[in-house]
């Protein structure tokens, strides 16, 4: 049967050596459609100047970047890692362009630098420069990191909800409108690295994760409690009912063995006088 859904067009902007980031800032967007667009009738379409912007002559290769998918989009994900980019003739480099034209239009954008191990062959220059742009950022808002494939995921997706949440027309269609008036929980995983020492002193790196519950409906939910459906999930500390107001997100900690395959969790609550459940994959 088909459906009307939302279209939101997210743009992800950044300097050409990052390009396993931008590939998996893609498949992230991917997979939210994956595990939202069915039952939230909202679609992401990612842009990319790669396979969006058509060939064209006649004006300057940011200028018809700039129209062709900066004025299109309505979220700008901004990746950078060991550059900054080419000075334009706007800005300090073609994405601090896109950067700023999103901005000035008013649309969310949302900036992540890399902490991965720069390349032999850096450009020490365009560290400098990046380290500069970097700095300016700091007086502008907040800026993102990311180590990994899975910490970039994570932040996109929290991205992504967030703008959902504080948006009220997409395209003439009320993000409202996939709201329930009873209880309609998403289950948001997310993970960060958190560098530790080991008794030698050396410096590891340890994974924690965490499944944030959000109550996007119109009713609390009581007696919530959240439980493994798979092997290899295990939910830190004791679960004891709960309740999730509307509009409220509570956090759960877990941990993955590194044998869990598709891991799942179930979410249980009362609504009403009714006990209702649903699976969610993590």
């Amino acid at each position: 049967m088909a459906q009307l859904a939302t279209v939101l067009f997210v743009m992800i902007a950044s300097p050409a050596d990052i390009t396993e980031a931008r590939e998996h800032a893609h498949l992230a967007i991917t997979r939210w459609n994956e595990s939202n667009t069915a039952n939230r009738n909202i679609v992401l379409v990612p842009l990319r100047w790669e396979t969006s912007a058509v060939p064209m002559l006649g004006r300057h290769p940011q200028a018809l970047i700039n129209s062709q998918l900066v004025e299109k989009s309505d979220i700008v994900i901004a990746l950078f890692g060991s550059r900054l980019g080419a000075v334009t003739a706007a800005a300090v480099s073609g994405t601090a362009e896109e950067i700023e034209t999103a901005q000035s239009a008013g649309k969310p954008v949302h900036l992540y630098f890399s902490e991965a191990p720069h390349p032999n062959d850096v450009d020490p220059d365009q560290l400098k420069a990046l380290a500069g742009f970097k700095k300016e950022m700091e007086a502008r808002g907040l800026y993102g990191s990311f180590r990994n494939p899975e910490e970039l995921t994570a932040h996109i997706w929290q991205a992504i909800e967030h703008d959902i949440a504080q948006l009220t027309i997409l395209h003439a269609t009320p993000v409202g409108t996939f709201n329930k008036r009873g209880v309609d929980f998403l289950a948001q995983p997310g993970q960060e690295s958190v560098p530790t020492t080991d008794m030698r002193g050396r410096l590891q790196t340890n994974t924690r994760r965490w499944v944030e519950l959000i109550n996007r409906g119109e009713v609390d939910a009581t007696n919530v409690t959240v439980e493994s459906q798979s092997q290899g999930v295990f939910l830190a500390g004791t679960q004891a009912p709960t309740t999730v107001h509307a509009g409220q997100t509570r956090r759960f900690p877990y941990q993955l063995a590194l044998s869990a395959d598709g891991p799942e969790i179930v979410v249980r609550w009362q609504e009403g006088s009714e006990e209702k459940e649903k699976i969610f994959s993590i």
